[in-house]
């Protein structure tokens, strides 16, 4: 029923029944987030609109020549190669699913392939930039709570809507454990440093953490809550921590991936266990953790021309 609710919705938003259904699968089935869902839902009708406008027939209908085509117009209005490939991406899971349940022949997104986007490392704070990012003053208005949220970031390189999302009883403190449901509704159980047990509990003792007067917050509490007791939203938080970076005399534009890709970075410095910081950020491909090996690289190569003789003569042009 609920699945038949969320394809009358989308339907009565003017989308191609299949998409609407589609979009459906996704919210009820595989349960993706409302962001996951409108940038599926933008790529889509991205492409009903490019079909009606070419006058192409059914979306249905559509081959490969015609995915190329409409990756080739969307190029020439000025999309990014890394919103075609994922605008593509989208396309392709689209027909994969349509060809699963009998409704089209073949993918016809399957071979096509978007421009190549240029590898951006992300960029993220260095051990000394972290820790100073991370001891806020506890003293000042919702001090425990920007301390907590931080201290959990870092520790643990949750992403954003893993931390806003999280409940008491998902934390076990005495044990130094969080579980969260990560992507693809995949749960994963990280370590929670020492710095980030006690600053989650001076929290929960905290009136502002939403327990009743002279009591902690239930299990069933959010961690972090925003108005009228839900949790904190992803936009409060992004604010929060680029007001806090600047607080505290950073020169970067905090943000909370940030600090995911700190922690990654930092782990995989110390540790050298690829699959090992794969498990803790829960990647289902390697390959998307093996970005942090380049962040590595570039750390190494720094101290190699900051420490080694010879680079330095070389850097001084002798």
């Amino acid at each position: 029923m609920a699945a038949t609710a969320g394809a009358e919705g989308a339907a009565m938003a003017g989308l191609h029944p299949a998409v609407a259904d589609y979009l459906a699968h996704l919210e009820v089935e595989r349960r993706m987030s409302a962001h996951t869902l409108d940038a599926y839902r933008r790529d889509l009708a991205a492409l009903a609109q490019w079909v009606d406008a070419q006058g192409r027939g059914d979306l249905l209908a559509l081959d490969s020549a015609a995915i190329r085509a409409f990756v080739a117009a969307e190029h020439r209005r000025g999309l990014s190669p890394k919103s075609l490939q994922r605008r593509l991406s989208g396309c392709r899971s689209f027909f994969q699913w349509l060809l699963k349940h009998g409704r089209v022949v073949a993918n016809p997104a399957a071979g096509v392939r978007a421009p190549r986007a240029p590898r951006k490392l992300p960029q993220v704070l260095d051990v000394d930039e972290a820790v100073a990012l991370v001891e806020v003053p506890t003293d000042a208005p919702l001090g425990l709570r920007d301390r907590a949220l931080l201290e959990l970031f870092y520790s643990s390189g949750l992403r954003l809507s893993e931390l806003r999302l999280l409940r008491w009883r998902d934390l076990d403190l005495e044990q130094g454990l969080v579980t969260v449901l990560g992507k693809g509704s995949r749960q994963r159980t990280v370590p929670v440093g020492s710095h980030a047990c006690r600053a989650l509990g001076e929290w929960r003792t905290d009136p502002a953490a939403g327990g009743a007067p002279g009591s902690m917050p239930g299990p069933d509490a959010p961690v972090f809550p925003g108005r009228g007791g839900a949790p904190i939203s992803a936009r409060a938080i992004q604010l929060r921590l680029r007001a806090l970076g600047q607080r505290q005399g950073l020169f970067k534009h905090v943000h909370p991936h940030m600090l995911r890709h700190s922690f990654a970075s930092h782990v995989l410095e110390s540790s050298g266990d690829l699959r090992g910081v794969q498990e803790l950020l829960g990647h289902a491909d390697i390959a998307t953790t093996q970005i942090y090996t380049h962040l590595d690289f570039q750390h190494l190569a720094k101290v190699y021309d900051d420490a080694h003789p010879r680079a330095k003569r070389r850097k001084g042009g002798g």
